[in-house]
């Protein structure tokens, strides 16, 4: 780290503490050439995720989105709110983990679909019957099916 005073690029860490509720480090350094103090701050590089829509748009990922279509198929079902946060919570870490700078809504929706199935069947079958836009009854029945068969 430079000096801001003399530009030596030689200093050591006096003291190093967390910031920003842990999400940023505050270090105090000193320089080894002049002696002089300076305050330096590390934090995480924040990559943005940009979803790629059917239409083409891209836009920045949201987990609110995300949390708000979770809701929405959950309604009148017996899921809290701790398995609504945690089932965004792994979506968010799944695209983010995925080091991709961009990620289909195709899939995300896969991964929301995931998690409802593993909580409730009834709200997976709502979130579906939207992403999916199933178009008729026969549509619908073939999802239940599937649903039916990988239970036996």
């Amino acid at each position: 780290m430079k000096c801001l005073y003399c530009g030596c690029e030689d200093s050591k860490v006096i003291d190093s503490r967390s910031a920003d509720e842990g999400r940023t480090i505050r270090r105090r350094r000193e320089c080894v050439n002049c002696g002089k103090r300076f305050t330096t701050y590390e934090t995480i590089e924040d990559t943005p995720v940009l979803v790629v829509k059917s239409s083409g748009l891209r836009q920045a990922f949201d987990a609110q989105k995300i949390k708000n279509g979770i809701i929405k198929s959950c309604e009148k079902r017996p899921v809290s709110m701790s398995a609504i946060d945690d089932m965004v919570s792994s979506v968010s870490k799944h695209v983010y983990n995925s080091m991709e700078q961009e990620i289909s809504s195709k899939q995300i929706g896969e991964m929301v679909m995931e998690e409802l199935k593993k909580h409730d069947e009834v709200a997976y079958v709502r979130y579906a019957s939207v992403y999916r836009s199933f178009k008729d009854i026969s549509s619908f029945m073939e999802e239940l099916q599937k649903l039916m068969d990988n239970k036996h």
